[in-house]
């Protein structure tokens, strides 16, 4: 074992569970807290970018995923009036990664891939129901508090504690780590449906700009082939949750978008509110925040999990050498500037340029937005820089830079 140093980890989602598995990995013991029973079944993410598929294929976790997900190596901008305005190949970058596509796998079959391999760890353990109350540093040691749901108090020690505990982070409270930035005032609502929308020419991932109600589509691998569509809608703030999941408005959007001729058959329907939102701080003494803890973002270009995942592989190298008396605590100081940075410089940057360019409401701003894409598409140097971007190569090779 790694000198004998602990770290809990709060939170069993992706990010947690992938934290405690790198740690586990160094030989390093490890706990992780998880409010909920089991681990939950989230509806949203489930797009995961080269640099994460590189991250957790060291664990074996990228093949298995392979096994059942749909590979998106092209993907599209469209606009709902004029269609298909660019395609993007990331075949062309297959020079910078081995994984030269987006991968399309739910999010809520990941972490019991995590999971498994987590628990073939004897110095690993996951406790469910054991909600994060209270945290107490002292000088060579953090105090995790817990409460069960019958109200059973719970006390955990360690060295280290990882906030990986969702958007509404106790562990951030405890560290008084304000998030800043802004909520949108739209939410969004997103609906799967069995058509093939592939044969009226879309790509397995598109987003479709337009003035009054822009999309995105998603082509998931759902429970056995041929899979099913997500695609994620804008509702204005004036149209309550119950409105917007009826029956009559799924199908008047989903009508609107694509016309069938008979009613979409509808398989799942969520809605979200949805943050650009940073922590002002990631690291306070033996307490660092990762993921959705630490940072949240619109979904518009999937930067919001892989950024969570990108902050796990960054924070638990450095936790590790750090426990292996390779490296003092200054350490963590650099994973809060560069992780924190490119949060700011990339994930919140091009998601919420994604989130206008597809809204953009003026007739001029939506023929510059078309012109800029097609421009860059049209030249080779641009269009690869554009992908390195998207893709989230960027900002993984802007965050190793910082000092």
């Amino acid at each position: 074992m790694a000198a004998g140093q602990r770290v809990i980890v709060a939170g069993a989602g992706p990010v947690g569970l992938l934290s405690a598995l790198a740690l586990a990995n160094q030989d390093i013991p490890v706990t992780v807290l998880e409010a909920e029973p089991a681990l939950t079944h989230d509806l949203r993410a489930g797009t995961y970018h080269p640099p994460s598929l590189e991250i957790m294929a060291q664990y074996g976790v990228t093949d298995e995923m392979h096994e059942t997900a749909i590979k998106v190596p092209r993907w599209q901008m469209r606009d709902r009036k004029l269609g298909l305005i660019v395609e993007w190949d990331l075949t062309e970058i297959a020079d910078l990664t081995p994984y030269p596509y987006r991968l399309h796998f739910e999010q809520h079959k990941l972490t019991p891939l995590l999971y498994a391999r987590l628990m073939r760890f004897p110095h690993a353990e996951v406790k469910f129901s054991h909600a994060v109350t209270n945290v107490v540093q002292t000088a060579d040691k953090v105090i995790v508090t817990t409460q069960s749901p019958d109200g059973q108090p719970g006390r955990f020690e360690a060295d280290w504690l990882v906030g990986a505990d969702g958007g509404r982070s106790v562990v951030r409270r405890s560290i008084d780590a304000e998030l800043e930035g802004f909520t949108w005032p739209e939410r969004f609502v997103v609906i799967g449906t069995s058509v093939d929308l592939s044969l009226r020419g879309y790509a397995f991932n598109a987003y479709v700009a337009d003035p009054d109600e822009w999309c995105a589509l998603f082509k998931m691998p759902g429970e056995r082939p041929p899979g099913f569509w997500r695609v994620l809608f804008p509702v204005p703030p004036d149209e309550s949750d119950e409105v917007a999941l009826s029956p009559e408005n799924v199908e008047r959007r989903m009508q609107g978008f694509e016309t069938l001729g008979e009613r979409y058959p509808v398989v799942s329907k969520i809605i979200y509110r949805v943050h650009q939102r940073v922590a002002r701080k990631f690291r306070v003494g033996r307490v660092v925040l990762a993921g959705d803890a630490a940072h949240l973002n619109n979904p518009l270009g999937a930067f919001g999990l892989n950024g969570g995942i990108q902050d796990s592989a960054n924070l638990t190298d450095k936790l590790g050498r750090i426990c292996r008396g390779e490296g003092d605590a200054a350490l963590l100081d650099l994973y809060e500037r560069q992780r924190r940075t490119v949060n700011l410089e990339f994930v919140q940057e091009y998601s919420i340029r994604n989130f206008k360019r597809l809204a953009a409401k003026s007739p001029a701003e939506r023929q510059a937005n078309i012109d800029e894409l097609r421009r860059t598409d049209a030249n080779s140097e641009a269009r690869r820089q554009f992908m390195r971007v998207s893709t989230m190569i960027a900002s993984v090779q802007r965050a190793n830079a910082i000092q």
